[in-house]
């Protein structure tokens, strides 16, 4: 890699001309707040005047006669290299920069505590490993936090789908109360009021009479977790053509996880997001995984027709976001298949069943993303004081 030219206004930033590695993919924050995407045998990224990304072509499909990756085929598709673009919101450079310091820093929480990292932590495969998480003074989040990773390829977001994109789901916790719990003006009067980030805001919102908003803070990490994508796993591989990506107990779990009917909901690019289905659809899970209280979509559609349904997660990267389901209730992923199976498909796995399914789910973690925390403007005597 080499070494990035820097200039300098007020914030380090990584210049527009940026080359990436073969054979590795990572996002690198550097300490000035440099952003570096890089992705695994890929030519390297350029940018057009405006400072938006782009990038080569993606891998090709090789031509295959496997009758399984055939099927595989008709039901899911690989995790592009190149982070799809948001409609509406080009990413560039200073925009990604923007939204990654924006995205670890705890000050846009009231008591200057709890940041997006701290939920969707970026070495705990975009999770944070705990049923629920904490939030503001201590108290828990009703739900388990959702994996950020791939989150780009969701139809909506959070389990009830209470909000139709990225750009959208950054603005709910900011202001929750039970999660990071600052008022909408909080954010702003907080981002104003360092300096730093008026000219990252400035610049990555070139045009606007007034860049620093809340608006543009969702914009900006919306960006940046766009870019959040896990390409390459085993499964990617075995999808474009590579028999060897697989082994044995993997393809014989593929098999079983199409013929037993998960891919009827688990499929697409992210094996999962595209839809909405009742969990308990044969019969109704212990209420530890499937508590009364929460029923899930009909809290946001007020159809009791929707009781119990919640967006279909992502298995994408699943052995690595214990605990499972929307209650974090069970640490076990072959439980968690024994359980999906009886309440949704009406069926019982034997033992080497089930171990071939989980086989077959620990092929889709992909590359992880690297990131080194960015260094944040720093506070001083006119900042905004937390919340006690």
């Amino acid at each position: 890699m080499r070494e990035q030219s820097l200039r300098y206004a007020g914030l380090a930033y990584l210049a527009r001309e940026r080359k990436l590695l073969a054979n590795c993919r990572s996002i690198f924050l550097a300490a000035s707040l440099s952003v570096l995407a890089t992705g695994c045998n890929k030519s390297p990224e350029t940018t057009d005047g405006s400072g938006t990304i782009s990038n080569d072509a993606e891998p090709q499909m090789k031509p295959s006669s496997d009758p399984l990756i055939l099927r595989a085929r008709e039901a899911f598709k690989p995790i592009p290299i190149k982070a799809p673009e948001l409609p509406g919101n080009p990413a560039t450079v200073d925009k990604i920069s923007l939204g990654a310091m924006l995205y670890f820093d705890p000050r846009i929480s009231a008591t200057h505590s709890i940041s997006c990292a701290s939920c969707h932590n970026v070495g705990l495969g975009g999770a944070d490993n705990s049923p629920t998480s904490v939030g503001f003074h201590g108290t828990r989040g009703g739900r388990n936090s959702p994996t950020v990773f791939n989150s780009v390829f969701n139809f909506a977001q959070f389990w009830d789908g209470r909000a139709k994109d990225l750009e959208e789901q950054a603005g709910g916790p900011m202001v929750n109360p039970v999660e990071m719990a600052s008022p909408k003006q909080h954010i702003a009067a907080q981002l104003t009021a360092l300096p730093q980030y008026r000219t990252a805001f400035a610049r990555a919102f070139p045009g606007d009479a007034n860049p620093v908003s809340l608006v543009n803070t969702q914009k900006a990490i919306a960006v940046f977790e766009a870019t959040l994508i896990t390409p390459n796993a085993p499964f990617d591989r075995f999808l474009r053509g590579d028999t060897a990506a697989f082994d044995a107990n993997q393809k014989a779990g593929l098999a079983l996880f199409i013929d037993k009917g998960c891919s009827a909901c688990h499929s697409g690019v992210n094996l999962g997001g595209t839809m909405y289905a009742k969990f308990g659809v044969v019969s109704p899970p212990d209420a530890k995984y499937r508590p009364v209280s929460d029923k899930g979509r009909s809290a946001i559609t007020g159809n009791t027709s929707d009781d119990y349904f919640y967006k279909v997660p992502t298995l994408r990267n699943i052995a690595l976001t214990a605990p499972y389901f929307h209650t974090g209730s069970e640490q076990d992923l072959a439980k968690v298949v024994n359980i999906m199976a009886k309440t949704q498909l009406g069926q019982s796995l034997t033992q080497a069943e089930t171990a071939q399914i989980v086989a077959f789910l620990n092929g889709l973690t992909g590359d992880q993303p690297k990131i080194v925390h960015p260094l944040l403007p720093a506070s001083d005597a006119t900042s905004p004081p937390p919340d006690q």
